[in-house]
């Protein structure tokens, strides 16, 4: 009897305990979105999204080409990283289940989901930039790549091992070949959680600023093209939040509520996604 009242007495104490922990993260999370929400809104407008950044203290200042080249460099770090991360989700899933190449892919795949992204920054610097001589849109890409690639990889193996091998077989059974059944049949039942997956990163990378101060730098201008430092909105906004100037500052919080903005409604969509799938 005391026992058993000592492990109610332990339980409750522990559930307590985390109840309160989950309330203060929540507590933290709304306080955080409610700040940048009410700071970061009164900046929005419309030459916040059509003109390019004005000195400190000169009206109609705005982060179009960091708006921009944010868009332009995550489109080309998803053309990079997907395919290739399909690719190896593939062979991890359907060839490279038990095999010691695969399990070293797997292990390295999930140290670089763990890395942080600086690291990743100064290697691109290393073995990019610094060999040309200059930033550019291309290197920013390729960071971005970089860390995408292991969180599409590992989302695809998994998806892939849900779908049940009887699918497989069957359509084996009717003489199809591999590919044709990889491509219509496999790849059709687990098409949802792939494009999960593939949200999910660049939800991921749309926040990066580290990987972007080694690679892509930043710019005032309207880009030319990729071989150039390019204006991002997350290194934008850095420099403006440790600027003196209150315009900047309150231009700094517009970009943190757009970003912010965006990998909410991302997220919320990803999760949406994968509840619908999981109930089917």
């Amino acid at each position: 009897m005391i026992l058993h009242q000592r492990r109610m007495l332990t339980n409750r104490i522990i559930l307590t305990i985390s109840g309160a922990a989950a309330l203060l993260g929540l507590v933290m999370l709304i306080w955080i979105l409610g700040d940048v929400a009410v700071r970061g809104i009164q900046a929005i407008n419309w030459d916040f999204f059509t003109q390019l950044p004005a000195p400190p203290g000169m009206e109609g200042s705005g982060l179009a080409n960091a708006i921009v080249g944010t868009l332009l460099m995550t489109f080309m770090a998803t053309l990079m990283s997907v395919p290739f991360g399909i690719l190896a989700g593939t062979w991890l899933s359907e060839f490279g289940r038990e095999s010691k190449i695969g399990q070293v892919i797997r292990y390295f795949s999930d140290i670089l989901v763990s890395a942080p992204s600086i690291v990743i920054g100064v290697f691109v610097y290393l073995i990019v930039v610094r060999p040309l001589g200059y930033f550019s849109g291309w290197a920013g890409a390729l960071s971005l790549a970089i860390i995408m690639l292991p969180v599409v990889t590992r989302t695809t193996e998994e998806m892939l091992k849900l779908v049940p091998h009887e699918l497989r077989e069957a359509a084996l059974a009717l003489g199809t070949p591999y590919w044709k059944v990889m491509v219509q049949v496999i790849y059709r039942a687990a098409v949802t959680g792939m494009i999960t997956g593939i949200m999910l990163a660049v939800a991921r990378v749309a926040g990066e600023t580290a990987p972007l101060l080694f690679t892509a730098m930043n710019s005032p201008y309207w880009m030319e093209g990729l071989n150039e430092p390019i204006a991002n909105l997350t290194v934008t906004l850095f420099n403006y939040a440790m600027s003196p100037y209150d315009d900047w500052i309150s231009m700094a919080w517009g970009a943190a509520f757009l970003i912010t903005t965006t990998v909410l409604i991302t997220t919320i969509i990803t999760r949406l996604v994968l509840h619908k799938r999981s109930r089917h």
